[in-house]
């Protein structure tokens, strides 16, 4: 879990010491934010404030005022993200499966109980039904009221918020077909309540079943650094592959999670528009600008390091029940 403390330090020095009393001359009081990323490894950055501490049914839940990211969504002591890049993560997860689909209409959120991934799919003029899919109400009733950034897109019509598990709901909509299905689901960790979400069975009977024709499935997939790829970014990638025909894995740098990040996109339809086209699908179908993602981007983001690479080739570890991976961490109910 993440951690908060105080502590007083000198204005132009790096040592810091505990204190509960005013600091003295020449000394300021900071609070800081640290979450354990590995068991010798922590990342802390300094708050103007906590907005919010509590517990829903499912997972432990902040809002932070930080200094150097603005405000910072943490769920099970992870960060989800943060005000300041954010638009990294989602334009990432949003913009390629859709902007790869020739039109796509219908789409259903996994998890994304923030807003933010309904708010960028809504920029595309083609989408006329979103199905926001979330297992905690305490959350996304939350994220309403306290990320107006995303007012707008829970205001949207087109916008269906569903509070259920999100296999139990896309298993009940068995008539129905998605152009494009987004996994925006919290990380694989012991405990939590989504690493049943990463499984082949799951992907095979549940997901790839409910995608029309042509159709394109992408998920966020964990950490994708040079040290991190192989907690979970590998096996959801070659799990992947068991399951469809065209898989295409791809990852950049976000700043607040101290680390690279992957995604994942899959489909039986080939997954391969080139930069031009794609920045000619976003001068036709996309509303307003995007701040990270076009098709240059698109083109670097998909160039992985060797390391990656060659982990990726070399990867034969299948995720399921049985033998899931998850990050380092634990949820709720591991606690």
């Amino acid at each position: 879990m993440g951690e908060i403390s105080c502590s007083t330090e000198p204005i132009n020095g790096v040592l810091s010491r505990s204190s509960s009393s005013p600091p003295p001359s020449g000394y300021r009081k900071s609070c800081w934010y640290e979450e354990e990323i590995e068991e010798n490894l922590r990342w802390c950055f300094a708050l103007n404030s906590i907005l919010h501490t509590g517990s829903t049914q499912y997972q432990e839940i902040a809002l932070f005022d930080t200094k150097p990211f603005g405000k910072a969504l943490v769920i099970d002591g992870k960060l989800q993200s943060a005000e300041v890049d954010e638009f990294v993560y989602h334009e990432c997860l949003v913009h390629p499966p859709l902007l790869n689909h020739p039109n796509p209409k219908a789409v259903f959120i996994m998890g994304g109980g923030e807003g933010s991934t309904a708010r960028e799919i809504l920029k595309h003029t083609t989408v006329d039904k979103v199905v926001m899919c979330d297992i905690d109400e305490e959350v996304v009733e939350f994220c309403k009221e306290y990320l107006v950034v995303n007012t707008e897109a829970f205001n949207d019509p087109r916008l269906d918020v569903i509070i259920n598990d999100a296999r139990a709901e896309l298993e009940k909509r068995k008539e129905e077909k998605f152009d494009v299905i987004v996994g925006d689901l919290a990380d694989p960790i012991e405990g939590g309540p989504c690493y049943k979400l990463y499984t082949k069975s799951f992907y095979e009977s549940t997901v790839k079943p409910r995608l029309s024709q042509g159709g394109i499935f992408v998920t966020q997939a964990g950490p994708a650094g040079i040290f991190s790829h192989a907690e979970v970014y590998t096996c959801i990638y070659n799990t992947l592959r068991q399951v469809f025909k065209y898989v295409v894995p791809y990852a950049a740098h976000i700043p607040s999670y101290a680390d690279t990040w992957g995604w994942v996109m899959a489909s039986d339809s080939p997954l391969e528009i080139s930069c031009e086209e794609m920045d000619l699908r976003i001068k036709q179908r996309v509303e307003g600008e995007n701040k990270y993602l076009d098709g240059t981007t698109f083109s670097s983001v998909s160039t992985l390091n060797k390391v990656v690479r060659n982990s990726l080739f070399n990867e034969t570890h299948v995720y399921t029940e049985g033998a899931a991976r998850f990050i380092y961490g634990h949820g709720k109910n591991e606690l």
